[in-house]
């Protein structure tokens, strides 16, 4: 423990600088809530997160958990399409590809908007991942 940390107290990170940064925090406190998840997020070395094997662990977690990544990825698709919605107003170009626009973002399943599936965190990690290499 760090010292002077209260027990109980969280730690603030430093932004990461993604324009996903937020959403990927939510995601993982989300993800600590739950017992099993959480050891094997401890437990884990980078390898077996970046392969994507930490992601089907996803499957066990409990159905509250489940249910608040659900709505935590809606809510980000809904960010996204705002966003996107917001430079096709500023471009007033009508042949703007829509679904080419989401592809653009690689940190989350776009063609499945309303569920969070062991895909979505597996994309999340690599998308993170990737920045920082």
């Amino acid at each position: 423990k760090a010292e002077g940390q209260v027990e109980g107290e969280k730690v603030e990170n430093p932004d990461t600088g993604l324009y996903y940064d937020e959403y990927l925090r939510q995601v993982i406190d989300v993800l600590e809530t739950d017992k099993h998840f959480r050891e094997k997020l401890q437990t884990a070395d980078i390898e077996e997160i970046k392969s994507g094997k930490l992601s089907r662990e996803l499957d066990l977690v409990s159905h509250h958990v489940r249910t608040r990544l659900d709505e935590l990825k809606r809510q980000e698709v809904a960010r996204l399409r705002m966003l996107i919605k917001a430079k096709m107003d500023s471009v007033q170009d009508t042949g703007i590809d829509h679904q080419a626009l989401l592809k653009q973002f690689e940190h989350l399943n776009h063609q499945n908007p309303d569920t969070f599936e062991p895909k979505d965190l597996d994309m999340l990690i690599k998308a993170v991942s990737a920045r920082q290499e």
